[in-house]
């Protein structure tokens, strides 16, 4: 995205910015979420290094902050407003052009799923300072605004995606949950929606691309994505031995060439049922 828009080939990419496998689904929505928080991560931190001629720092808080509790902005703060406007600019406005009944619900949807990725980007932004004074007595602090890492942000949103919201596939003067008595309930720019429940991602299909997890290695100690009892899907797991020869223990004899012994391991591999 950066390279293109530094060499204004915008207009070029935008038909390709996604290429969504299943259209309305908890995974599509953090697929954009996800996307446009990258997008503002990744070019705010170039108008900070200075990397982009069309934005540097954040000039807003200049000659700002709190006199009489020592401490006032300085450094370089992050010009997130630069880097979510460039977002919203570029990932938003094709989803405006989507026309059709259909369509239209789905592509303000993603609008709203592309800007919870943006909020997600300011709502972790931290203030970072640095002390001043004699013998680090911190008389006086210069502060600056910084974005959180993007792991952080990552995780942010692949909490709101366990939490994501289900809304009806009819669009009417804005968007609403689909279970009719939480309706009063209002959703937050934060929330992650989506239209049509995931496909099962266990079995193999071939008419939506999904290989299945059969035959996929797993980790039969973890408790995680990759533990075997929830990448096999309640199947259950095979286990076979591998055998691996590798050099090792190697030592430089003078002069000169390298001597190595031949090791082998014995090690158990786990695969899907």
């Amino acid at each position: 995205f950066l390279q293109l828009h530094q060499e204004g080939g915008q207009r070029e990419l935008r038909s390709h910015v996604f290429v969504p496998c299943f259209a309305g689904t908890k995974e599509t929505a953090f697929i954009y979420a996800v996307t446009s928080a990258g997008l503002v991560h990744s070019v705010t931190r170039s108008c900070s290094a200075g990397n982009m001629t069309e934005c540097s720092c954040d000039t807003s808080l200049r000659h700002g902050g709190s006199a009489s509790e020592g401490w006032h902005w300085g450094g370089c703060s992050d010009d997130i407003h630069y880097g979510m406007s460039f977002s919203r600019k570029f990932l938003d406005v094709p989803l405006k052009n989507v026309t059709g009944k259909s369509g239209s619900g789905l592509a303000a949807m993603n609008r709203h799923n592309n800007e919870a990725g943006r909020q997600a980007v300011a709502k972790l932004m931290s203030v970072d300072c640095r002390c001043h004074g004699v013998s680090g007595s911190c008389a006086v602090k210069t502060c600056w605004k910084t974005m959180s890492s993007f792991e952080k942000i990552g995780r942010f949103l692949k909490d709101k995606y366990e939490n994501s919201i289900q809304i009806s596939d009819r669009l009417k003067k804005k968007l609403r949950r689909k279970e009719k008595s939480q309706r009063k309930i209002p959703i937050g720019k934060e929330d992650l929606l989506y239209v049509n429940k995931s496909p099962n991602y266990c079995v193999e299909d071939p008419k939506l691309g999904i290989p299945g997890t059969q035959g996929r290695e797993c980790n039969r100690t973890s408790e995680g994505p990759d533990g075997c009892n929830l990448l096999c899907c309640g199947r259950g797991y095979n286990t076979h031995v591998v055998r691996h020869v590798e050099r090792c223990e190697c030592k430089f004899v003078w002069c000169c060439y390298v001597r190595c012994r031949r090791c082998e391991t014995m090690t158990d591999v786990h695969t899907c049922k």
